[in-house]
């Protein structure tokens, strides 16, 4: 009997069968918890050139790899409705530490909602989401 992995991924929002694009994929990203993800979603994460509809992405982000509003553009085009992005960047005072008031301004002019933020040990995670169709309070 295989168990559910625990941990990290499965409070980022990881689950069984579905379908995740990495993008900017380093060897500074946090191997564990991309084994933890792939462990959640039962198969290994799709690279950035793949063509298929995404459930989620995974954004590894640092403070030179350019414009993070076109990096989230791109990200948007193969995510399904109700998808949602995490954008992962350096914590305070690492190599390519992104302020997160960027990663907030960004998110918005992409489109997106910022929903969450989670520390991730060496990492931050700020999760993304597209609107709803129909904006309404409760």
């Amino acid at each position: 009997m295989v168990t559910a992995p625990e941990g990290r991924a499965v409070k980022l929002g990881f689950t069984n069968g579905m379908v995740v694009q990495e993008i900017g994929w380093d060897e500074d990203t946090d191997d564990d918890l991309r084994i933890e993800i792939e462990d959640a979603i039962d198969a290994e994460m799709l690279d950035d050139d793949a063509d298929d509809v995404m459930d989620a992405v995974v954004l590894w982000w640092r403070d030179d790899d350019g414009d993070l509003v076109d990096a989230l553009m791109d990200a948007i085009g193969p995510l399904a409705e109700g998808g949602f992005i995490w954008v992962l960047s350096p914590k305070t005072g690492r190599d390519g530490y992104v302020d997160p008031s960027e990663i907030a301004e960004a998110a918005p002019t992409a489109g997106l909602t910022q929903t969450s933020v989670v520390n991730l040990g060496d990492w931050s995670g700020a999760r993304l989401v597209t609107p709803k169709a129909r904006a309404g309070k409760r």
